[in-house]
């Protein structure tokens, strides 16, 4: 039996933005570089639904293989399609305004509309409890700062995707709602203890892990007070990851950074490294949103690392598994 090729193993954790509209040489020369097999969608690259689904059409016909494509479908400010999708309200508005069965409706019907557009994974919802004081890049983007309704409005949306062929996503583990800064431009640090995280911040994931979500992103913050005093990022932590999400939490499915290009990791060296790390903690998806020769680096940075036996070429299995698993519940 032919074995599969490392760059390819590497490549199915790998998840890339890029700029531009139509599927040119230069952009098809630059995703082979990577290898990557899934995209994430930007309001950069689409104008409108006959010309995003000829863009992806045309690239999988180039590389010879079908992309699991993700894209940031939230509602109100976080929205990167501009037709051929309903505009809901933002989750604030939306978690004082309906039930838990409308949110389950609204879901369907992004599910059947992103369908549509050949996109197979909503990078939603956020199930962060926001907490009054907090940066606003969460804000609106919540349900809200009642744990319990939270986790109700979180759960019902993953159902209303999932059920009608979209994966949905829970977003920030373990919990970004109490952030004091924007980790978009800095690193963050958010000192609660687990108990406080536990009873407040986490319920809502657990909600998500209870409906079957098929994947969880987590944050790139550091919680000092949860077994990382270091410094590090819940996105470079195994405790975080391996420990509390995998373990703990009993979660099976794909586990995700968030974009590694952030402000929040620039000190820990290049996206390769960060990739590296991100690896180790624990993570299945390593999202590299914008930058492609960023994300090529970061191939030939994990090759060498897997080469090496810096990382662990079983757990690269494992998480190839993981992906394996999500491509044919979704990519169909």
């Amino acid at each position: 039996m032919a074995t599969t090729p490392l760059e390819t193993l590497i490549g199915a954790r790998l998840a890339v933005g890029f700029h531009g509209t139509a599927a040119t040489d230069e952009l098809i020369q630059q995703l082979r570089q990577t290898h990557a097999q899934s995209l994430v969608m930007f309001s950069r690259n689409f104008v409108s639904p006959e010309q995003c689904r000829t863009l992806l059409r045309d690239l999988e016909d180039a590389l010879g293989y079908r992309l699991l494509v993700m894209v940031d479908h939230e509602g109100g400010r976080v929205v990167r399609f501009t037709q051929g999708v309903t505009r809901f309200p933002d989750a604030l508005t939306v978690g004082k305004t309906h039930t838990p069965e409308a949110v389950e409706q609204q879901g369907a019907i992004e599910a059947r509309e992103l369908r549509q557009l050949r996109v197979h994974v909503n990078l939603a919802p956020c199930v962060d409890v926001v907490v009054a004081g907090a940066d606003p890049i969460i804000g609106d983007r919540s349900y809200g700062t009642d744990s319990e309704r939270v986790a109700a409005f979180g759960a019902a949306r993953i159902r209303g995707l999932q059920t009608h062929g979209v994966a949905a996503c829970a977003k920030h583990f373990p919990g970004l709602g109490a952030v004091p800064r924007d980790p978009h431009k800095t690193l963050p640090t958010i000192p609660l203890a687990w108990e406080m995280m536990e009873r407040v911040h986490v319920p809502p994931f657990r909600s998500a892990i209870e409906a079957g979500v098929a994947m969880v992103m987590s944050s790139h913050v550091c919680y000092p007070a949860l077994g990382d005093p270091l410094g590090l990022p819940a996105t470079f932590s195994k405790r975080l990851i391996q420990e509390r999400l995998r373990q703990q939490l009993g979660f099976t499915g794909v586990i995700a950074t968030d974009d590694l290009e952030m402000g929040a990791l620039r000190t820990f060296g290049t996206v390769g490294d960060a990739a590296v790390r991100a690896t180790e903690a624990g993570h299945d998806l390593l999202l590299i949103c914008s930058d492609l020769t960023a994300a090529s680096e970061a191939m030939q940075r994990l090759r060498q690392a897997y080469f090496n036996s810096e990382l662990n070429q079983s757990e690269l299995h494992a998480s190839v598994e993981r992906m394996t698993q999500m491509r044919e519940n979704f990519l169909s």
